[in-house]
């Protein structure tokens, strides 16, 4: 069983935003080894998927954060993730967000987990700013970071070799 004592949890209207956990093991293989995650890297093996749901998990336990998976409330089926990332050669820190199957679109629940994932990124790991690195096809994504007020910017740099959209959110004080 997965674990890390003290790990928040989030709950907003009507979502919480919580650690992954083991549970949640064939939500995020059915995910990225299926087309939904050709925005994300692309389509993987199972073997695959669990590596890098290990890096998801990994996350938490090596930076005291990470991709919160979000559920409605009152149910424990993780419909996404959104949340802090900064792994080992990012040149700096995401916020980021991912649905992975059909139930959980057209609901605004992606928004209503990263606008708490960030809330949190900013007040609670005290974050100044956040980018978003966005495949510039994913146009759904590209509208959810402008909803959510964030900017293109051109000039930041990105991890690997593209193509990818960069968008930057400020925190609480200069959007104030």
């Amino acid at each position: 069983m997965i674990s890390v004592t003290g790990s928040p949890a989030i709950a907003t209207e009507r979502l919480t935003l919580r650690m992954p956990a083991a549970r949640d093991w064939e939500a995020v293989a059915g995910y990225l080894t299926s087309d939904r995650a050709r925005f994300t890297g692309g389509r993987l093996t199972r073997e695959l998927a669990w590596r890098s749901f290990g890096h998801m998990v990994g996350h938490w336990v090596l930076r005291g954060y990470g991709m919160f998976f979000f559920t409605r409330r009152g149910s424990d089926e993780a419909l996404g993730m959104a949340g802090p990332w900064f792994p080992e050669g990012w040149p700096e820190p995401e916020l980021g967000w991912t649905v992975f199957s059909d139930a959980g679109e057209g609901q605004g629940f992606a928004r209503e987990a990263a606008e708490a994932a960030r809330r949190h990124a900013f007040q609670n790991l005290g974050w100044k700013t956040a980018v978003s690195y966005i495949h510039p096809d994913n146009a759904r994504s590209i509208a959810l970071a402008e909803r959510l007020g964030a900017v293109r910017d051109a000039g930041a740099a990105f991890p690997g070799d593209g193509p990818t959209l960069v968008f930057r959110h400020t925190g609480p004080e200069a959007r104030a």
